[in-house]
């Protein structure tokens, strides 16, 4: 299924760039052989390799392509990363596509690996969020998993998360609970809570999870020493690479953060081709 997912998004992401055609890669003999070096520019955790390889192999099946490094393996300036060797037209068309993808993909993983870093020796999982990038939400979470990070819900279909406006929308915590458990008996409930008189309010209906919407360090301490471990918790707002360990140390299950994937930075990484004689 996963292959069949990268040869689908490749297929889009290249009709996207090519069209009816690369008109600058026809100033190309259409047989002309070449081959071409990857490199990073930046000290980064290489991700999408796949998706790399899916949109050279589109172009020409034959393009050798041998890789250097690993997804989830760090990478320094100037590393080499992989080499090709193919149609030259394929290379030079397939060349932004490919990188789009591993540069994407390797600042996703960039980002987790520096999340998962500052609390690799705390017995807390940091998780991603829905806050992905349309069409990518796949690929970003593999990288996510690539930089030693974890996974929510993959969306709106396999958990349920009552949030605010779900509230709102029912009367109250307990009432939504109750509805979600009709709604969607066997799959675990979590809900968002924005004070400890609503988590209160949501034990007493035995949710699942509880997500602790922007509590400060202090309300996190009291929200967990008042679960008594009844429910999971996840803290979740504001979370950033310097307030990360703090929160950590508050004894929550679950630290979910937006951006791992929403404030990524692309790698930079550069590919320079040349061509046989």
């Amino acid at each position: 299924m996963l292959n069949t997912h990268i040869q689908n998004t490749v297929k889009g992401a290249l009709a996207e760039d090519i069209g009816s055609g690369d008109v600058t890669a026809r100033l190309i003999p259409e047989g002309q052989q070449a081959t071409a070096r990857v490199i990073s520019r930046e000290n980064a955790v290489i991700c999408g390799r796949e998706w790399f390889d899916a949109v050279f192999h589109a172009l020409d099946p034959g393009m050798m392509i041998t890789w250097q490094i690993r997804d989830g393996d760090a990478a320094t300036p100037d590393q080499l990363l992989c080499t090709l060797s193919g149609n030259c037209r394929a290379l030079l068309s397939g060349e932004r596509t490919a990188l789009n993808f591993l540069q994407t993909l390797s600042g996703t993983a960039t980002r987790a690996r520096q999340f998962h870093d500052r609390v690799s020796d705390l017995p807390v999982t940091i998780l991603d969020t829905r806050k992905t990038l349309p069409g990518l939400r796949r690929e970003q979470k593999y990288a996510v998993r690539c930089g030693g990070c974890s996974n929510h819900r993959a969306g709106l279909y396999d958990a349920i998360l009552i949030k605010e406006n779900h509230i709102q929308a029912c009367g109250a915590v307990g009432k939504a609970i109750e509805q979600a458990r009709l709604a969607a008996p066997g799959l675990p409930v979590e809900v968002e809570v924005e004070n400890l008189a609503e988590m209160t309010e949501a034990l007493a209906h035995r949710a699942d999870i509880l997500l602790l919407d922007n509590f400060p360090e202090e309300e996190l301490r009291r929200a967990v020493h008042l679960n008594e471990g009844r429910a999971r918790l996840e803290a979740s707002g504001g979370i950033t690479l310097e307030n990360i360990r703090a929160i950590a140390l508050t004894g929550v299950d679950y630290i979910s953060v937006g951006a791992l994937t929403k404030d990524l930075k692309a790698i930079d990484l550069s590919m320079r081709i040349v061509i046989d004689r």
